[in-house]
């Protein structure tokens, strides 16, 4: 079964796509970029940049990670209040 997502509420994710694009990218430039003498970006400069992107990438597959586990105990417990299940161990 397919899900079909609205048209509005594509233009939602986006624009929540688009609002935490922005703020990474400002965040890690704000970090990383200190010299406006050239046009050419340092090795320094673009490594900073480079590990700011993963740390947030990897800090938020964690969150996501944690989230679902989060649910999943939470609906286990509920299961097994209403019977459904041995309770979690």
């Amino acid at each position: 079964m397919a899900v079909q997502v609205s048209e509005t509420d594509q233009i939602k994710q986006f624009k929540e796509f688009l609002g935490t694009y922005n703020k990474v990218t400002e965040n890690c430039f704000m970090d990383c970029i200190k010299d406006f003498t050239t046009r050419e970006v340092k090795s320094d400069e673009s490594t900073c940049s480079e590990n700011c992107l993963q740390k947030y990438l990897k800090m938020t597959q964690r969150i996501s990670m944690r989230f679902q586990e989060y649910h999943i105990q939470q609906n286990e417990a509920l299961a097994a209040k209403a019977g459904l299940l041995s309770p979690p161990r």
